[in-house]
Parts: C-alpha cells; sequence; structure tokens
C-alpha cells in the first residue's frame, strides 16, 4: 500500500497572498499557461450525444487539489466538465 505524499505546497505562504498575488503567480507558471482567449477560439463545443455514444475507460488520475476542487464547485457533473476540457486541449492540438 502506498503512503500520501506529503504536500509541497506552502500553504501559509498561499493564504498570505491575495487574489491579484496568486493570478500573478499562476499566469507565470511554466508548467501550466493560462488558457486565453487564442486557445479558445480553436476549441468547439462537443454535443453530449457524441459523447454518450463513446466508450468511457475508468482511471485513476492525480490532479492538484486545487484543480479537482474548482471543478467540483463549477459543475455538478465535473468529471465530464473535465473530459470536455481534455477534449477541447486535444482538437486545438490538431
Amino acid at each position: 500500500m502506498k503512503t500520501a505524499e506529503k504536500s509541497q505546497t506552502d500553504w501559509q505562504r498561499l493564504q498570505s497572498m491575495t487574489e491579484e498575488e496568486i493570478s500573478a503567480a499562476a499566469a507565470t507558471d511554466p508548467d501550466c499557461p493560462p488558457l486565453d482567449d487564442a486557445f479558445f477560439a480553436n476549441t468547439h463545443a462537443i454535443p453530449p450525444e457524441t459523447l454518450l455514444k463513446e466508450t468511457k475507460r475508468q482511471v485513476s488520475l492525480r490532479l492538484d487539489a486545487d484543480v479537482l476542487e474548482w471543478f467540483k464547485h463549477q459543475h455538478p457533473k465535473y468529471q465530464t466538465a473535465i473530459n470536455s476540457v481534455l477534449r477541447q486541449y486535444i482538437h486545438a492540438q490538431r
């Protein structure tokens, strides 16, 4: 059984930052550039009936806690929303 890894996030520092400071830090993160209007200009909505026709596979996926919490609070069907964002990313890369 694998033990939980200790978070590398400096939570005390993060909690002391303003929203503007957090946004500025996120905007300069080379591992996760912000998705701007140019990114979304190349995406398109996928009709739900298309998604229902495809076979889904169960996987174990590690997501940053804040990303998962954001999706959970924004979308009642957060797993479908995450899947949709990943699908849009695939289409944008083509």
